[in-house]
């Protein structure tokens, strides 16, 4: 099995298998309950925050567990956007944003609010000059994905948060879903506000995320029924899931530093590789993260590609999961500017670490082998 969709999701690590495992078997007790088991789950929920902030180079108080992404990305929004709504009702998003962003600030501009949504270039990117003529005086929030998750493109998030320095009223809230382990982000340094991250993107479980909350942020939570995290998300916490994610994320981190370049080697190859066939454009803009390589394939409908190359074992996939099943062309590439054909035939590829290069050279064989035979069919 070769598997390039590692942008929907990874395979957990079999020690965070086991920490789960493990933790849930000893530490099941809920750890708001008043008993000794209940304080035993509690500690180590707390040793978990503690080990999530160090590592994230944050305080545990700005670490607040949810389910994954899409749950982080609609507090973060919707939550400062409520909170904060007495003293502006204008926000700034771009135009590329994963769905759960996407769709939130939609949600919101239907209940009132303004939305700015920043254009991108042909590489995806937002113009620095665009955002600082889209403040204004009633501007409340920007909230930018770090990596794309579909074409890799990486947004100038230093460079966003310097302008931001300058409007200190205004919240900065970044998905860095696609980038953690991946592409570096120093949160403090970046004057982020809120950070959203998810588990199952980094060798973690489903159903587990992180939202960086910084000290003094408030919001309004979206769910009410109990003070757990911080009182910004009520709901028993997965205690084994959370354990699981701090190994997970240490384990993620320490492979960056050995294995990154492996990654990149990887990207070259298989960039290189695509280039040479015929009727293949790549989408993924040079300057990108390591990890995703998008391409689109003239004449010829992903899904069939895709079911093509899933029976020779290799795994791949045509955008984010989230939107994978409603067909039709990319809402990202168009926003690009690179047109319906390519939008509507775009194949993502996604590595991490565990790929090799010698898998990605049997993948591109096995790909211009399909190729091929689906060409002799549509004849």
């Amino acid at each position: 099995m070769i598997y390039l969709d590692n942008s929907a999701t990874t395979k957990p690590y079999k020690e965070v298998l086991d920490t789960f495992v493990t933790v849930s078997e000893r530490y099941f007790a809920n750890p708001s309950s008043l008993h000794s088991k209940g304080s035993e789950a509690e500690k180590l929920l707390g040793q978990a925050r503690k080990s999530i902030a160090q590592l994230l180079e944050v305080a545990p108080s700005e670490v607040v567990f949810t389910s994954g992404g899409t749950e982080g990305n609609n507090i973060a929004i919707k939550g400062i956007a409520f909170q904060h709504q007495n003293r502006g009702k204008h926000l700034i998003t771009s135009s590329v944003e994963h769905a759960s962003s996407h769709e939130s600030f939609q949600y919101l501009e239907s209940q009132g609010f303004e939305i700015t949504y920043l254009p991108v270039d042909h590489d995806g990117l937002i113009s620095l000059e665009d955002l600082e003529r889209s403040i204004r005086q009633d501007t409340i929030l920007v909230s930018l994905i770090h990596v794309n998750n579909e074409t890799g493109t990486i947004q100038p998030i230093q460079e966003i948060g310097k302008i931001l320095k300058e409007h200190p009223k205004i919240f900065f809230h970044v998905d860095n879903v696609q980038g953690v382990g991946k592409v570096d982000l120093p949160l403090k340094e970046c004057g982020i506000d809120l950070c959203t991250i998810s588990a199952h993107k980094f060798h973690g479980l489903k159903g587990n995320g992180i939202l960086f909350v910084k000290n003094g942020v408030s919001l309004s939570s979206l769910f009410t029924g109990g003070e757990q995290e911080l009182k910004k998300r009520a709901g028993t916490e997965n205690v084994a899931g959370i354990v699981a994610m701090a190994k997970a994320l240490r384990l993620i981190l320490q492979e960056s530093k050995e294995k990154r370049e492996n990654l990149f080697e990887i990207k070259q190859f298989l960039i290189e590789e695509l280039r040479t066939i015929d009727g293949i454009d790549i989408n993924t803009p040079i300057s990108s993260a390591p990890h995703i390589i998008n391409f689109s394939v003239k004449g010829i409908k992903p899904e069939v590609l895709i079911h093509s190359l899933d029976k020779r074992d290799v795994y791949v996939s045509t955008r984010s999961a989230c939107s994978s099943r409603q067909g039709g062309a990319s809402r990202i590439l168009l926003e690009m500017g690179l047109g319906e054909n390519r939008a509507s035939t775009a194949i993502r590829l996604s590595t991490t670490y565990g790929n090799t290069l010698k898998e990605a050279e049997l993948s591109l064989k096995i790909l211009k082998e399909e190729l091929i035979n689906i060409k002799k069919v549509m004849r």
